[in-house]
């Protein structure tokens, strides 16, 4: 199944560089569009951007020979029209300009400065500050010389850097980094956002993203396709139906949280309190029969399920009890804080196999279908859903999690794909990759109070709740990573980013829904 961007008004757009080429040739050809005009306005949006930045002092362009080099020309004469002190510093001669770069040299009063790399440290002391005109959103691969001495010299400053478009040495469809690469404090990006600029390791290097209007034309019909990848934002919130006067507990979704062992009782906790605030009218948690104690004093809304087992871990007799239990649920959470006891792998490679309703898996669930292969996921009925970190996902995909930071939307989709399941990788820009369309979410981030110890167990909460709910894999997951950062920066705001801990999370979780955060 093929789902459309346009039936999904919940995720804005990320282009790559292949759909911004395509939409600019769209424009410049098919609505005549002038490529000049597109590049005055470009430069306009910039100078304003650095005017508002840095409104005194010595301002330097370093400018490449494409067209967003041309971009920085325009930024040089118009600062230098509003009577900012200006110097725009060209890598290559006027004439290996592009067509349209060379048009808005031949506009700039002094032409700008042409310089050798090895100049370029002498010649940015004391900017106020820089701007980025070496690559567009073209580029991929590793900075050659001597671009890749400017980026190093830019760098070197300290100066708080603009970057046109994209941080040049970011790959714009991937946000991935393979060599040198500008670290901005603002990128001003043009006409669209780019899926660089919001996956790290990209997102780090672009600071401050600012959208800008370069007047292309927008909403027509004829335009190339939208992009499946694209920001979750707060209406997703509103797909699921609220509870009606006439419902019951069950009408509002039933979760059943399989997990538990000793030491790791408050993951099973955390993740049933989430899905109970998260909207579900019915929640139980399957534990170890021995810690069964804990959970019923715990635990006052929850139900608890004493599962077989002993020294607080599931033996192989829990896996029938929990399917019987899972028959009753509408959705199913199988890993937080389970352990990895001989044997609970077994039983959760089992319960993974043969559970026939919508299943979440985290944690130690994860690491058993590790053991036994992603591809072991691919046969179940009933969508599946994997909210791995990056180290859970590397020990999915057979690699190191450095390699899956490092490539984190190809690592998602390629894990969805093997899976047959949507895919959660964990993060500031959490990614949430659908396995039969190419369609991802990217969370905006902004939320440091989740880096703290058992906010991935109540995003599991939330999500389960969701598919319980009615939400289909990637739209509940969508959802529920959306609601747990609007949650995450409720709690900042309440305790303070350093103090929040997983159950301000909870608590903040109606908040975040209401505000549609």
């Amino acid at each position: 199944m093929t789902h459309s961007p346009a039936k999904r008004p919940w995720i804005e757009p990320l282009y790559t560089s292949d759909q911004m080429r395509a939409l600019d040739a769209w424009a410049i050809e098919q609505k005549g569009t002038q490529s000049l005009d597109l590049m005055e306005r470009a430069g306009s949006e910039v100078a304003r951007a650095v005017a508002e930045l840095a409104p005194g002092g010595l301002v330097r362009i370093v400018c490449g020979k494409g067209n967003n080099g041309g971009d920085g020309l325009v930024v040089a004469r118009l600062l230098r029209e509003q009577g900012f002190d200006v110097e725009a510093l060209l890598l290559w001669p006027p004439e290996e300009l592009s067509t349209d770069a060379r048009a808005n040299h031949e506009r700039l009063d002094d032409g700008g400065r042409v310089v050798e790399a090895a100049e370029l440290p002498a010649a940015l002391e004391g900017s106020a500050a820089i701007v980025d005109a070496l690559l567009g959103t073209g580029f991929a691969g590793d900075p050659r010389d001597p671009v890749r001495a400017a980026i190093d010299a830019i760098n070197a400053t300290g100066a708080p850097v603009v970057a046109i478009d994209v941080p040049s040495g970011l790959d714009a469809s991937s946000g991935e980094i393979t060599g040198a690469c500008v670290d901005a404090r603002l990128t001003v990006t043009l006409q669209k956002p780019k899926v660089g600029l919001w996956v790290h390791p990209g997102k780090h290097n672009a600071g401050r993203v600012e959208v800008v209007d370069i007047g292309l034309p927008v909403n027509e019909p004829d335009a190339p396709p939208v992009p499946p990848v694209g920001l979750i934002r707060s209406p997703v919130l509103e797909l699921p139906e609220p509870r009606g006067p006439a419902g019951n507990k069950f009408d509002s979704g039933a979760v059943l949280v399989i997990g538990g062992s000793t030491g790791l009782t408050g993951a099973v906790c955390l993740c049933c309190e989430a899905a109970m605030r998260a909207g579900g009218g019915w929640v139980r948690a399957a534990v170890p029969a021995s810690l069964n104690e804990i959970f019923e004093i715990k635990l006052t809304e929850v139900m608890s399920l004493p599962l077989a087992g002993d020294d607080g871990h599931f033996g192989a007799d829990a896996v029938e009890q929990a399917l019987e239990a899972s028959e009753r649920a509408d959705a199913v959470v199988l890993g937080p804080g389970m352990g990895r006891a001989r044997g609970v792998f077994a039983v959760a490679q089992s319960l993974a196999k043969a559970i026939r309703k919508p299943l979440l898996i985290d944690a130690d669930g994860l690491n058993a279908i590790a053991d036994a292969g992603i591809e072991t996921l691919a046969g179940r009925d009933a969508p599946t859903v994997l909210t791995p970190h990056a180290g859970e996902l590397g020990r999915l995909l057979g690699r190191e999690s450095s390699q899956v930071e490092s490539h984190r939307l190809a690592a998602v989709r390629e894990a969805a794909g093997r899976a047959g399941a949507t895919v959660v990788l964990k993060g500031d820009d959490t990614l949430v990759a659908a396995h039969d369309s190419d369609a991802v979410g990217v969370s905006a981030g902004g939320s440091p109070g989740l880096a703290t110890a058992g906010t991935g167990d109540v995003l599991s909460g939330v999500i389960a709740a969701l598919l319980a709910r009615g939400l289909g894999a990637f739209e509940g997951a969508c959802a529920g990573v959306r609601a747990h950062a609007g949650a995450g920066r409720v709690a900042a705001e309440n305790r303070g980013a350093d103090s929040v801990i997983a159950g301000d999370v909870v608590e903040a979780l109606p908040a975040a829904l209401r505000r549609m955060a």
